[in-house]
């Protein structure tokens, strides 16, 4: 299990990379991201929507209200920005692996 300290740092990567799928409501972005990691990365929603919210105000993501069948949902999708974003920080995340895996014999994930 990855402790949740390490898991905060890695929410921006996640989301970020998740959205180059498309558009996503909040709760599938957080299902998505818990299926793609095989459970290792799992958010609640609790703590997750204040940094959906963040990353909004950082203009690297856009909400928008739809009307469904089951009532208004907020779909949230990558803005230019985002996209320009996500670059720097898979590079960075990639620097990290590759400077744990010197240091400690970390494989990369």
């Amino acid at each position: 299990m990855i402790a949740s300290a390490i898991k905060r740092g890695t929410a921006e990567v996640a989301v970020l990379s998740v959205f180059e799928y498309g558009a996503l409501h909040g709760y599938e972005i957080a299902r998505r991201i818990e299926r793609q990691t095989k459970g290792s990365l799992r958010f609640t929603l609790a703590a997750f929507y204040p940094l959906l919210y963040r990353l909004e105000k950082q203009k690297w993501i856009r909400g928008a209200w739809e009307t469904s069948p089951t009532g208004r949902r907020r779909r949230d999708r990558l803005t230019p920005a985002g996209k320009k974003k996500l670059t720097p920080l898979r590079s960075e995340w990639s620097e990290l692996f590759a400077a744990l895996h010197r240091l400690a014999g970390v494989a990369n994930a």
